[in-house]
C-alpha cells in the first residue's frame, strides 16, 4: 500500500508537466505550450515549470550547438502530420513537402521565444513559429520526480530510466537493459545503475514508412530530415533531462563530435550504428553487467 502511494505520487506528478508541456491539446484551466503557441505576440503566464523547462532548452540549445532545438516546432509539426496521416493511411503515406519545411525552417530562432522570468509569461514574438520540447521534456520531467521521489526506486517513462538510488540497503544496483533495434528478446547490453539515468534515442519506435523507406522522429535541423548516422544513441548521466537532450544530440553527431560534447557534461554514451557496429565512449564499459 505504501509503494502504491509512492507510485501513484510520481504518476500524478508527470501527468502534471504532460499537461503544461503538451503541445497537440488543451486542458480546462491550464495554459500549456499549446496556449502559448496558439497566441503568439501574446504574453501567457505559465506554471513555474514551463519557464524552467523553457530556460533549460534554451540552454541546451546553446550547448549542442542548435542540435536540440524546442523552438523548431514549425518544422516539426510538419513531421508529426505525414507520420500521424502515414500511420493511419499506410497506402497513401507521403513525406512533408520540402518547401514547406524551408519556409518553415525559417522560423525556428529562439530570438523569437521571450521569457519573462518575472511576470512568468512566455511569449513567440514571430506569429509562425511554434515550441516543440519533445527532445527534452520526458527526461526533464522525469528528473523533477526524482528529485522529489523517495530513495530506491526505478521510474522508467519509456526509453528514459531514473534511478533515485540503489534497490536496497545492500547497495544493490538496479540492471537496467538496452534494446536492440531489430526488436526481439534480447538486450544489446544490461547496466548496472544506482543512481542518474539511462536514456535512449532511436530510429526504431516513432516512424512511418513511405515507398518501403523507414522515416523516424529525430530530425536534423542541418538537413529538416531525419538523422542518418545512427540506430540508437543510449546515454547514462546524473540528470536525465540532460541525457536526453544528449540522447537527441549525439544522434545527429558524428562520433568524434559526440565524444567532445560528452566531455562536457561528465556523461557516457553507447552507439550502434546502421550497420550495427557498436561505439563506445571510455567510461562506458565500467557500467556494463552483461
Amino acid at each position: 500500500e505504501a509503494f502504491s502511494q509512492k507510485a501513484q505520487a510520481v504518476h500524478d506528478e508527470l501527468l502534471v508537466y504532460h499537461q503544461l508541456f503538451d503541445v497537440y491539446n488543451v486542458y480546462e484551466g491550464r495554459n500549456n505550450l499549446k496556449t502559448v503557441n496558439d497566441h503568439p505576440g501574446e504574453a501567457i503566464e505559465v506554471d513555474q515549470a514551463v519557464i524552467d523547462l523553457l530556460l533549460d532548452c534554451k540552454a541546451y540549445y546553446e550547448l549542442t550547438g542548435g542540435r536540440v532545438n524546442a523552438a523548431m516546432g514549425s518544422v516539426l509539426y510538419l513531421w508529426h502530420e505525414a507520420r500521424e496521416d502515414g500511420l493511419n493511411d499506410f497506402a497513401n503515406a507521403y513525406l512533408p513537402d520540402s518547401d514547406a519545411l524551408s519556409e518553415a525552417a525559417k522560423h525556428t530562432s529562439w530570438d523569437s521565444v521571450v521569457i519573462d522570468e518575472a511576470a512568468s509569461t512566455v511569449y513567440l514574438s514571430d506569429p509562425e513559429a511554434r515550441l516543440d520540447v519533445g527532445a527534452v521534456a520526458k527526461g526533464w520531467s522525469a528528473q523533477r520526480v526524482a528529485e522529489k521521489a523517495p530513495a530506491g526506486l526505478l521510474i522508467s517513462v519509456g526509453g528514459n530510466v531514473c534511478a533515485t538510488g540503489p534497490k536496497d540497503e545492500n547497495g544493490t544496483p538496479w540492471r537496467v537493459g538496452i534494446q536492440d533495434p531489430d526488436g526481439g528478446d534480447n538486450y544489446l547490453h544490461t547496466l548496472n545503475v544506482t543512481t542518474g539515468s539511462v536514456v535512449t534515442s532511436g530510429d526504431y519506435q516513432r516512424y512511418f514508412v513511405v515507398d518501403g523507406k523507414m522515416y523516424h522522429h529525430i530530425i536534423d535541423p542541418a538537413t529538416l530530415y531525419p538523422g542518418t548516422l545512427w540506430r540508437s544513441v543510449t546515454i547514462v548521466c546524473a540528470d536525465s533531462g540532460l541525457a536526453d537532450a544528449l540522447s537527441t544530440a549525439l544522434f545527429l553527431l558524428d562520433y568524434e563530435q559526440g565524444l567532445a560534447l560528452l566531455e562536457q557534461c561528465d556523461a557516457e554514451a553507447f552507439w550502434i550504428d546502421q550497420e550495427n557496429n557498436r561505439y563506445y565512449s571510455p567510461g562506458f564499459k565500467d557500467l556494463i553487467r552483461t
